[in-house]
């Protein structure tokens, strides 16, 4: 699947402009991001229509390398100050307001967040099957402090290529990037991961300030790419459907 430029599908820094305020407010409390359970959603007044879009997150990555603390970050939760390996599966909502270039359309996007612990994966045999059940995108995790993770990632893609049968977004984030003096892994071995495969390789790490500049790159580059892979999906389905409706003369 080809992949757009950056902010060529949505608005990149929306949430820094004045329109956005009345969307954004709705995933703010008290300047802090709301803590949306699985039934809950934002809501807007009557006079302002705004469709949900839905998708299925998978995070992958070894243990320890920080998905637990991803998915806290971009649900605008706590992040946790000690390290425990995920037991089972764990899901987190984030809500994300989107606005797309093309047309202005504002949508809200919902992404159910799945982690889970990869001894548990080893486990158990149907933990695995579950999480990638109808998942819309895996994010790949490395550590720039963990060698061993960033090696691991031709690994990881191959192996969920080779699972899913449909199309998939799929993104690879390198975490801790704030602990520099500990880094294990180089900015040209990055830039060399990137040349190869054709991923570009987003960064996170250090302190959550307002909730929203530190995790817009990533939730609308996600939202970038499953939006785009939606619409060419929905393109080839028409298209599709055009020339079996075609009669042969």
């Amino acid at each position: 699947m080809t992949v757009p430029p950056p902010g060529s599908v949505v608005v990149a820094d929306w949430h820094l402009c004045k329109d956005s305020k009345e969307y954004f407010s709705k995933i703010l409390h008290k300047k802090r991001r709301r803590n949306f359970g699985l039934l809950e959603s934002p809501v807007m007044p009557p006079h302002v229509a705004v469709d949900t879009v839905h998708y299925k997150i998978f995070i992958s990555g070894k243990s320890g390398v920080g998905k637990t603390a991803l998915a806290a970050r971009l649900a605008g939760l706590n992040i946790p100050n000690m390290h425990y390996e995920t037991t089972g599966i764990e899901t987190t909502v984030a809500y994300w307001p989107v606005k797309l270039k093309e047309n202005s359309r504002v949508l809200f996007f919902r992404f159910q967040l799945w982690d889970c612990g990869e001894n548990a994966l080893r486990r158990f045999d149907h933990l695995l099957p579950s999480c990638k059940e109808q998942a819309d995108a895996v994010l790949f995790l490395f550590s720039f402090t963990d060698r061993t993770s960033f090696d691991d990632l031709p690994n990881q893609l191959a192996k969920w290529t080779e699972l899913f049968a449909r199309r998939v977004v799929k993104m690879v984030i390198g975490t801790k990037f704030d602990l520099f003096m500990h880094c294990d892994v180089a900015e040209r071995d990055v830039r060399d991961f990137q040349d190869t495969w054709g991923i570009p390789v987003l960064r996170t790490g250090g302190e959550v300030t307002d909730g929203l500049g530190d995790v817009a790159p990533l939730l609308n580059c996600l939202a970038e790419k499953l939006w785009y892979q939606d619409c060419i999906t929905a393109g080839s389905a028409s298209l599709h459907s055009q020339q079996e409706t075609v009669t042969p003369l």
